[in-house]
């Protein structure tokens, strides 16, 4: 038996030692947000957070997660279901064709944000490099990634001044 920790709840998971990771959030648990692109690490499309980390479910072994915390894209709503201000910007700004990306971009541009919360166009374009899509041309992606990090800034100084009158 292995056990995750999956979007904040242990589970315990029989796989076979080769079992990749995408097929146990897939199959066993449910989670299908997680997609399966290439299989071989090249597209990004399964990309979640293991540790905090982005890592490729498709290449990730199961059992190598023993014990980690790993966050899809089901796990990144608010207690409430309310979306995440990432997802938020990514339906505003159309951001999303066929959807297929959309989780593993979102991801990525979380990961981004955590470490580098105004990113340059730049910034973002390299950072989501990893994650292929189809569909969009990246533009409206590269947008929403803007957007969410305004919203994230500016929910961050409504509650920092929040705290700051509570203190007084």
């Amino acid at each position: 038996m292995t056990r995750l920790i999956v979007n904040g709840t242990a589970r315990d998971i029989d796989a076979d030692r080769d079992t990749p990771l995408l097929w146990v959030l897939r199959e066993q648990l449910g989670l299908t947000g997680t997609k399966f692109g290439c299989g071989q690490g090249l597209c990004g499309a399964c990309t979640v957070l293991i540790d905090g980390e982005p890592a490729l479910a498709c290449v990730t072994l199961a059992v190598a997660c023993d014990g980690k915390d790993i966050v899809t894209i089901e796990g990144i709503a608010g207690p409430d279901g309310d979306l995440h201000p990432i997802q938020e910007a990514f339906l505003d700004e159309n951001a999303v064709q066929c959807g297929f990306c959309t989780p593993g971009m979102i991801l990525m541009a979380g990961d981004l944000l955590k470490r580098n919360p105004h990113p340059t166009e730049a910034e973002i374009r390299h950072h989501i490099k990893g994650n292929i899509c189809r569909c969009t041309g990246y533009n409206g992606i590269v947008r929403a990634i803007q957007n969410a990090a305004q919203r994230m800034a500016e929910r961050a100084a409504a509650d920092e001044q929040a705290l700051a009158e509570e203190s007084r």
